[in-house]
């Protein structure tokens, strides 16, 4: 993790950009951009959170990690969102771990400012809690697809919410990686890559997916991406 010393630039954050200017003006003092490589851990289970993260550039995973060691994720953030949301919901801790999945920037702000922020109300609690909402649809979608569709669909729908949060059609990430995001076993990840990038949807070299076909995979996916991005852009518009 590195923090930048140039100025912030709220508009590249979904939640901070709608955000009306005074409220930004607040805010700004109390901002910081800083960049996260692939893998930086942001908190980890039960860890103290001493800031909250509004990705710009930067994806970041929110995962499960087993008695055993297997992971899994629950849900991602990215450009549309927080990373850190027990801060204001009264938790303090979070029962999961954070870790960046496509490295890149974000605008982070310390706790006890994000805290005093919120309880003034307004458009940012709004926003903050309206966000949280559309996150908890996220990872009960999630829940539902890993039970109940197939490695290639949950693929699919992993590919297009992060594609979604992305300003490139190309994604850093090993089939190793992918795996333990969607707690599947590498050879099925293989499998299914495989597959999308023999019908033309994806091309998949040395750790580097580049999204060929859009349209290919929104329709070899199953309706979990689809519920999800809907109630994204009816609670954040």
């Amino acid at each position: 993790m590195r923090v930048a010393s140039r100025t912030v630039n709220t508009g590249k954050n979904r939640l901070l950009a709608a955000l009306p200017s005074d409220e930004v003006e607040r805010l700004l003092p109390n901002l910081q951009e800083i960049s996260f490589s692939l893998g930086d851990v942001v908190y980890e289970f039960s860890g103290h959170l001493d800031y909250v993260y509004f990705p710009t550039t930067a994806i970041i995973s929110l995962l499960y990690t087993m008695e055993n060691g297997s992971t899994a994720e629950m849900g991602l953030t990215g450009n549309d969102g927080v990373v850190g949301i027990a801060l204001f919901m009264g938790g303090g801790t979070m029962p999961n771990r954070a870790v960046v999945q496509s490295a890149g920037e974000a605008i982070r702000m310390k706790a006890r400012e994000l805290q005093a922020e919120f309880a003034l109300g307004g458009d940012f609690q709004r926003l903050l809690l309206r966000y949280t909402q559309a996150l908890i649809t996220q990872i009960s979608q999630t829940a539902v697809c890993n039970r109940l569709h197939s490695v290639e669909q949950q693929l699919c729908r992993w590919l297009l919410l992060s594609h979604d949060r992305l300003a490139t059609d190309e994604l850093v990430m090993t089939q190793e990686l992918i795996a333990d995001m969607l707690g599947v076993r590498r050879e099925g990840v293989t499998v299914a890559a495989g597959h999308l990038q023999d019908i033309g949807a994806i091309s998949y070299v040395r750790g580097r997916i580049q999204i060929l076909d859009r349209q290919r995979l929104e329709d070899t996916a199953c309706e979990c991406y689809r519920v999800v991005k809907d109630e994204f852009d009816r609670l954040l518009k």
